[in-house]
């Protein structure tokens, strides 16, 4: 089994965005940071900081990206209600498919 930063940061974003353990990441994560436990020591001058600034960083890249996430979902039901209002029934309208698509290689 090999260890690479690509798949924890896999687990982590995978876990973070699952609602069960969601709190359960962030109170860890937090607790971490708080910790004078770390991979690299507080006490070391430059080296003890890096750690929790990447894991501080990868936790607000990851709540952020959720929040404009759901915010994005809550404008889009309150589009949808609000668009069959606004149509005339005489009119008539093409309907647009937004697609999010990523490249496989």
């Amino acid at each position: 089994m090999s260890f690479s930063i690509q798949s924890l940061y896999t687990w982590y974003r995978n876990t973070i965005r699952n609602p069960k353990y969601r709190w359960w990441i962030i109170a860890g994560t937090l607790a971490y940071v708080l910790s004078p436990f770390d991979i690299s020591p507080d006490f070391i001058p430059i080296a003890g900081q890096i750690d929790d600034v990447a894991i501080v960083t990868l936790l607000v890249a990851e709540v952020s990206q959720m929040a404009v996430e759901f915010i994005k979902l809550r404008r889009g039901k309150k589009d949808v209600a609000v668009a069959p209002d606004i149509k005339d029934k005489d009119s008539t309208t093409d309907t647009t498919v937004d697609v999010d698509a990523v490249s496989v290689k």
